[in-house]
């Protein structure tokens, strides 16, 4: 990371927290930077057997409407990547994962945020109970999986971190980790 000279918190949000931060890069110049600070996020693939998967359909006023995507959710306050992981499964799909495979984690925009993905891939899956928070609106889709990849890889799923998840859980499942 780059040292940072100064610091000023603009915004306190209840999901980011956006600073201007003066910076000295690498090769020696200062510049001001705006930086969004967010306390990263859990990314999960359920995978129902070896050929169907779970994906939600959900609205995203920023992308103007639903977008297809993997079950994700945000950190709580000293929440591990894999608590949240579980947590989000289940209130998502309705689904409890019985077995969870880490798959690594992402940067989701490094040019201005610091926030982290991490991915994972959930098996073993059991009923469990739906619980959406007041701002989730969104459909459970079950979709196989070679077909899920091949949207993600024509631009028929165009969230990122969907696509880094399904590439990622489909690489693991030919080694044979999954």
């Amino acid at each position: 990371m780059s040292d940072a000279r100064e610091s000023r918190l603009i915004y306190d949000g209840r999901v980011v927290k956006l600073s201007l931060e003066r910076v000295r890069l690498p090769n020696g110049n200062e510049t001001e930077l705006e930086v969004i600070h967010h306390p990263g996020a859990s990314a999960v693939l359920p995978l129902v057997n070896d050929r169907e998967v779970l994906l939600i359909r959900q609205h995203r006023h920023c992308a103007g409407g639903a977008i297809l995507e993997v079950p994700a959710g945000k950190l709580d306050a000293g929440e591990s990547p894999d608590v949240c992981a579980l947590r989000e499964v289940e209130e998502e799909t309705g689904y409890r994962a019985g077995r969870l495979i880490p798959l690594g984690w992402i940067w989701t925009t490094p040019g201005f945020t610091d926030e982290k993905i991490y991915l994972f891939a959930a098996t073993n899956l059991t009923p469990g109970r739906q619980k959406l928070d007041p701002d989730e609106v969104l459909e459970v889709e079950r979709v196989d999986l070679e077909d899920a990849l091949k949207r993600a890889a024509t631009g028929d799923i165009h969230d990122a971190k969907s696509i880094a998840t399904l590439f990622r859980a489909d690489r693991a499942r030919r080694e044979g980790a999954l």
